[in-house]
């Protein structure tokens, strides 16, 4: 029973993501059902130890125990199952929504990539504080306000002039705004919000580099290195050595330095793999 009730905490950890997070009427039920997990178990220790209980009273506590485990790897194992084809469905969404633009076709899935190796990268101590799953959706939606963007600009063929780019630097809140009937996605809009800001406070919103969410300066570097690396209609891509220069010169105005330290650890191989098969460079 102590073996179920540890599983069961670790089961409720894994549901503060984006997928998984309830509502409030369902974070008191499984405070609840918490509580009753450490009364059963209460109740086995005074069997066990001050009652004087039969063989009959031990299979039947022994049964509920085993029960217990059974429906607590059911609810692992559909948790899992139903994460997993969420986020294959949303892959789907965001590739239809990339193929709009010649320039963006595979360019969240490349991100979405990127960002989850670098999370792989990352010291404990930076991943305790961000939850992957939650993490992935971000990488995979930052763009989703494209959207919002005129297909004229989307697929102009050139540099966007200045009141294009004004247009184009709203597509960060055009992405919140559409998010936003989703409520368990509350916590990652400023994620999104602030992908595009930088250390040095002069990004689309001017943030300051102190009040940029760090899953946002995660997902910024992916993007940089996917932005730097991806064919666009107006540029060549720039090859694996190039991209890593410029991500190393801009650190500490435009990416913060700490992360990008951790960025240059990833083998080559591995940033290569993050490739969206339909994409060719």
């Amino acid at each position: 029973m102590v073996v179920n009730i540890v599983r069961y905490f670790f089961f409720v950890k894994s549901t503060h993501d984006v997928l998984s997070a309830g509502s409030l009427r369902d974070r008191v039920w499984k405070i609840i059902a918490g509580i009753l997990l450490c009364f059963f178990l209460m109740g086995y220790l005074f069997s066990a130890f001050v009652g004087e209980p039969d063989i009959v009273m031990a299979m039947i506590l022994f049964g509920g125990s085993v029960f217990v485990a059974i429906v607590l790897t059911l609810m692992f194992r559909l948790l899992e199952t139903a994460k997993s084809r969420s986020i294959d469905i949303a892959e789907v969404l965001v590739g239809v929504i990339d193929a709009r633009d010649p320039n963006l076709n595979g360019h969240s899935r490349h991100v979405q990539r990127l960002t989850m190796l670098f999370y792989e990268y990352l010291p404990a101590s930076i991943k305790r504080g961000i939850n992957p799953v939650s993490l992935e959706y971000a990488a995979l939606m930052h763009d989703v306000g494209k959207l919002g963007v005129p297909e004229s600009i989307l697929n102009k063929p050139a540099q966007l002039d200045p009141d294009e780019w004004v247009v184009m630097k709203r597509h960060p809140k055009v992405g919140v705004k559409i998010l936003q009937p989703l409520q368990t996605f509350g916590h990652i809009m400023s994620w999104i919000l602030y992908h595009h800001e930088r250390i040095d406070g002069h990004g689309y919103y001017s943030c300051p580099g102190d009040k940029i969410p760090l899953p946002a300066r995660i997902i910024s570097i992916a993007d940089t290195y996917s932005a730097i690396t991806m064919r666009r209609s107006y540029k060549a891509p720039k090859t694996h050595e190039d991209a890593l220069q410029i991500i190393k010169d801009v650190a500490g105005t435009q990416l913060d330095a700490e992360l990008v330290k951790y960025f240059l650890t990833i083998p080559k191989e591995r940033l290569i793999q993050c490739i969206p098969e339909q994409v060719k460079y």
